[in-house]
């Protein structure tokens, strides 16, 4: 799951940011100023920055150039009333990595969202586990875990459908062996080696439930 940082003093608008982003399976932290987003930039390692500009004790300006100065490069939009050429100049020269007027389209909003975070890594995240699909590994909590190929691939399927029920016949398309003591055995692995759950809906399938 992707994790967005939203600077917005907006109540309202913040709330109805976080509310849409949640419903696209983003995870969004709100920060009503530049002080709490700095402290929580510090504390999380986020995939995306959404900011305001004319936010109290520390702009949205100064905040993603402070970041910028610290090494940080995760992708940052400014969404802001400012619709000046200064105000854009000095947005991009924060280290912006995109400029949404408002009042903008929602719609318009989640295409840049996932057009930047496809374009900024192809990590699938779920929690503390992290699968790179070029490399074709899988790290928890920022160590290695060496999987089987048949495990990685079945893993890989389930990470793909999060929270879908998942037909045992489609992990049967993975396996060498394809029974269902065989499937048990490689479930039973996958969720000790990873600590996840992964529920049995009988007579149905397997679901990798939502966190």
């Amino acid at each position: 799951m992707y994790k967005i940082l939203l600077l917005e003093d907006d109540e309202i608008l913040s709330q109805t940011l976080k509310e849409l982003l949640e419903n696209q399976k983003y995870q969004i932290s709100i920060a009503k100023n530049g002080n709490i987003a700095l402290d929580l930039s510090f504390e999380n390692d986020f995939d995306l920055y959404l900011l305001d500009v004319n936010v109290p004790f520390l702009n949205g300006f100064d905040f993603l150039k402070e970041l910028r100065d610290s090494g940080d490069k995760t992708p940052a939009f400014f969404l802001t009333a400012l619709r000046d050429l200064d105000s854009l100049s000095k947005g991009f020269d924060a280290g912006a990595d995109d400029y949404i007027k408002k009042p903008f389209d929602f719609n318009e909003l989640l295409i840049r969202i996932s057009a930047k975070l496809n374009i900024k890594n192809s990590k699938i995240k779920y929690g503390e586990i992290e699968y790179n699909t070029e490399t074709k590994t899988i790290k928890k909590d920022n160590k290695t875990v060496q999987l089987p190929q048949v495990d990685t691939d079945i893993f890989l399927i389930f990470l793909k459908n999060i929270g879908k029920i998942i037909d045992k016949n489609t992990l049967f398309d993975v396996m060498e062996k394809s029974s269902d003591l065989a499937l048990r055995v490689h479930l039973s692995k996958i969720k000790k080696n990873l600590q996840i759950e992964i529920t049995n809906i009988r007579g149905q399938g397997y679901r990798l439930e939502e966190i």
